[in-house]
């Protein structure tokens, strides 16, 4: 089988076998071992060392809220995009099981990991990939979201493929799998996040107006633009049937993003990687250093990975790669005002080829001081394991914690009478209405989708609980419903629900755990 490739303009033919066989460099590569061994031990570690006990955070019970039959639908606020609860609900729509759901998205999360290093096996060799592959997967908040029904690692497999796959259909106007993955990947990263995808697509048009030696570089420009409003086609029509249109959903979601403009949140970020999920307002001091040492050097080793390609002739993918993650970084440290390490992952999954490139050119066998340069990497890289494992475990133990204290919350407010059908308001409504199978309604905030006079009427109906921590005091419309303590909601002491609708306790009944 023979495919037709072009040299200086001249076409030839190729043995596709053989091109197959034959890593960029010229050398025999075996990818598939290595890529598939890389993607099963991130899955297997992932489940082993994190995913048990983990149930689910805030942002996660939104997205599974929609499609589960435990709970009522959580309000989907403006910014959001269902391609995460899509991936989801061919298990949460037929099980609670949220054990399910991590083994689930850990084994998809593997198999995506492979499948966008698969696509740079032309491009780059099998040991860069799988280095590439080794560094991201190790990094703390890819491991923490591996199972996570969180769109930001799909995003990043969807453009780590969109990448490959367009420098493969720019290069080669025969590669029809690599022009339809292009699009494909475009549109998968669109239904996830639609901001992130037109970041991408616009990387990717830049890089078509500059790169060398391509051949018919518009089609895939067109089929990565097909790709996004295929992708953004869902939030689009979303937008006009519930939030009043695209312009007023886009301002509502700029809004609930604070605003977006002209940030400075790199440090934000920087202070976020001690294992903080969300820093907002990053106003905190930098206790941990060493978790974001790796941020600091990532500079320089993308700078020596882009020049160790340009040595070993592979410029072209290094430097496309480098190019589109620095778009899709952007956004996130100079538009918005605050910081989550997962909204890196896009950036870091394609960063993460140039840093490989760089430290296998290190450790290259006739490198001058080969022994040194190798042993040097080696205790780097056994140092940025043991500090990214280390946070990684601080931050699953942090949500584990919680695990018993929403159970409590919701085992109390079940006992109070507030069962479904049923209504839950203030703090941590989302969680804990979820755990109760109550819906959760807000009369004011990101997720106002209710008013004050509507719960207080809703109380007259079914029961309706308000949660308020201490300090805080209720709202109106509920100063005069029953007021009842629950536990302490980690380092939140004197948590109350004031209830109204449900059936009252028995007399001289007291919620187990709390003190008077």
């Amino acid at each position: 089988m023979y495919e037709t490739r072009f040299v200086t303009g001249r076409p030839f033919r190729v043995p596709v076998e053989t091109r197959e066989r034959r890593s960029p460099d010229g050398g025999s590569a075996r990818p598939l071992p290595l890529l598939a061994a890389v993607a099963t031990a991130f899955a297997l570690l992932h489940l082993a060392l994190v995913a048990p006990g983990l149930v689910l955070g805030w942002d996660e019970t939104v997205y599974v809220s929609q499609v589960s039959p435990q709970a009522p639908a959580a309000f989907f606020s403006a910014p959001r995009a269902r391609g995460i609860t899509y991936l989801v609900a061919p298990v949460a729509a037929v099980t609670t099981s949220v054990a399910a759901l991590r083994l689930y998205l850990a084994v998809l999360a593997g198999g995506g990991l492979f499948l966008a290093l698969w696509v740079w096996r032309r491009l780059l060799p099998a040991p860069v990939l799988a280095v590439a592959g080794a560094l991201f997967a190790s990094l703390w908040v890819t491991m923490f979201y591996a199972s996570q029904a969180m769109p930001n690692l799909w995003v990043a497999y969807g453009a780590l493929a969109a990448t490959g796959c367009f420098l493969r259909a720019a290069r080669d106007p025969g590669d029809r799998r690599a022009l339809l993955g292009t699009g494909a990947g475009v549109a998968f990263a669109a239904l996830m996040r639609p901001a992130d995808a037109v970041w991408l697509v616009l990387a990717l048009a830049v890089a078509a107006l500059v790169l060398p030696r391509a051949r018919r570089r518009v089609l895939p420009v067109v089929v990565a633009g097909a790709g996004v409003a295929l992708g953004c086609a869902e939030w689009v029509v979303e937008a006009y049937v519930h939030y009043g249109g695209l312009g007023a959903r886009l301002r509502r979601a700029s809004e609930i993003q604070g605003h977006l403009g002209w940030y400075f949140a790199v440090d934000d970020h920087v202070r976020a990687l001690g294992g903080r999920a969300l820093c907002r307002p990053c106003d905190v001091p930098w206790r941990h250093p060493p978790s974001a040492l790796w941020f600091f050097a990532l500079p320089l080793l993308v700078a020596g990975g882009v020049r160790a390609a340009g040595r070993a002739g592979r410029r072209v993918p290094v430097v496309l790669a480098t190019g589109v993650g620095a778009v899709l970084a952007a956004p996130y440290l100079f538009t918005v005002g605050y910081a989550a390490p997962r909204f890196l992952l896009p950036a870091y999954a394609l960063l993460a080829l140039p840093v490989a490139q760089c430290l296998a050119d290190a450790c290259r066998p006739r490198a001058r001081w080969r022994r040194t340069a190798t042993a040097i990497v080696a205790v780097a890289v056994a140092a940025h394991l043991a500090v990214q494992y280390a946070v990684v475990d601080s931050v699953a133990d942090r949500v584990r914690r919680d695990t018993g204290d929403f159970t409590r919350i919701a085992a109390q407010l079940r006992a109070l009478g507030v069962r479904p059908p049923c209504v839950v308001s203030g703090e941590e409504a989302v969680r804990v209405a979820f755990r109760t199978g109550c819906a959760s309604r807000q009369p004011s905030g990101h997720d106002g989708s209710t008013t004050a006079r509507a719960l207080a009427a809703t109380a007259l109906r079914r029961p309706v609980a308000v949660l308020v921590s201490a300090g805080a005091r209720p709202p109106a419309y509920a100063r005069d419903w029953r007021v009842h303590p629950l536990p302490d909601l980690g380092r939140r002491t004197g948590f109350r629900a004031y209830v109204a609708g449900a059936t009252p306790p028995a007399p001289g009944w007291r919620p187990a755990g709390t003190t008077r």
